[in-house]
């Protein structure tokens, strides 16, 4: 069914990108958005994870540079029934986070400086559990791709007005069909991005909770995060708009509101999803963001030695180096 849907995203994209070059050029200009829509499906299918690392300046981490970030998300992946993903860490102040790849076995989850410094331990776990959702549920694939084309159809409407001047071009609607791809179709492109993110964002938040196991680890960070977001700014995500739909809370502005110009579902409705889980799942009076069973939510797991201070990954069954019960995970 993702499968499905991917390649009918993909489909429609791609009728986009050639309906605003057919706007401008007419049938040739039809015709050569076909081709180039075409060579940027399969460069995204490859690439666009890469692509969209690069923008943000991510650099690989691993179990010596940040062993505590790496446990989290190897934890994580293993009860997910994942492959370990690879980490990045992104040099930047605002907490936020998003996963890519175009499959599990090739996928990587990011998580910048900011929300590793600011978040404690099982926040940052509840945020990784929501990236492997993604990942998961193939979202990555559709949101890189997704990304991918609407930058460039965005760009191409940015240009219509130079390129739609043209007598030789061979537009059929004259200046209206140039105010459109001006216009309408980047304005499209914007709202399927929307649809998107914000379907998957609840779906993601459900299954990250169940793979961590306490949804209000979740619910904590996503108020920190959202804050943090309407506060400090991403200068990265300024600069590549189209990416802001890939991030747990939208990395343009702090603010929510589930309507149809938000990139993201309303952080609050989001966290009362969560605390609804919450309680069905037995966890309501727990303390809002810390671990049941009263583990102390400590430093960030952005260092590179030291113990844990939560290590709610225990193993009982185990005859040796049996670590007491620390919440959900034990």
């Amino acid at each position: 069914m993702n499968t499905m849907r991917t390649a009918m995203l993909i489909a429609f994209m791609t009728a986009m990108f050639m309906s605003v070059g057919y706007l401008i050029g007419g049938g040739g200009g039809m015709m050569i958005a076909l081709v180039i829509a075409a060579g940027m499906n399969l460069f995204s299918y490859w690439n666009s994870d890469k692509m969209v690392l690069r923008m943000y300046n991510a650099h690989e981490a691993n179990e010596r540079t940040a062993p505590e970030y790496y446990r989290i998300v190897r934890e994580l992946a293993q009860r997910a029934g994942l492959p370990m993903p690879k980490i990045y860490v992104i040099d930047n102040p605002q907490p936020n986070a998003f996963a890519t790849g175009r499959n599990p076995e090739n996928a990587a989850v990011a998580a910048t400086t900011g929300l590793l410094e600011r978040l404690t331990p099982q926040e940052i776990a509840g945020v990784m559990a929501h990236e492997l959702a993604h990942v998961q549920n193939r979202d990555t694939l559709t949101m890189t791709i997704t990304a991918t084309l609407a930058g460039a159809i965005s760009m191409l409407g940015n240009f219509a007005f130079f390129l739609g001047g043209n007598r030789d071009n061979n537009n059929p609607f004259g200046f209206i069909g140039v105010l459109i791809a001006m216009i309408v179709a980047p304005f499209a492109a914007m709202l399927v991005q929307m649809a998107i993110s914000r379907t998957r964002e609840y779906s993601a938040d459900r299954r990250g909770a169940e793979i961590c196991g306490n949804p209000l680890w979740l619910a904590s960070a996503l108020r920190k995060i959202a804050s943090g977001a309407h506060n400090i700014p991403n200068e990265e995500a300024e600069h590549n708009p189209a990416t802001a739909h890939m991030f747990i809370i939208n990395p343009l502005s702090g603010r929510g509101a589930d309507n149809l110009f938000s990139t993201h579902p309303d952080t609050e409705n989001r966290i009362a999803a969560l605390q609804a889980l919450a309680a069905e799942m037995g966890q309501a009076g727990s303390d809002f963001g810390s671990v049941p069973g009263g583990a102390p939510a400590a430093r960030s797991p952005f260092r590179t030695s030291g113990p844990s201070p939560l290590q709610p990954w225990g193993s009982p069954d185990d005859n040796h180096d049996v670590r007491p019960p620390r919440g959900p995970w034990s």
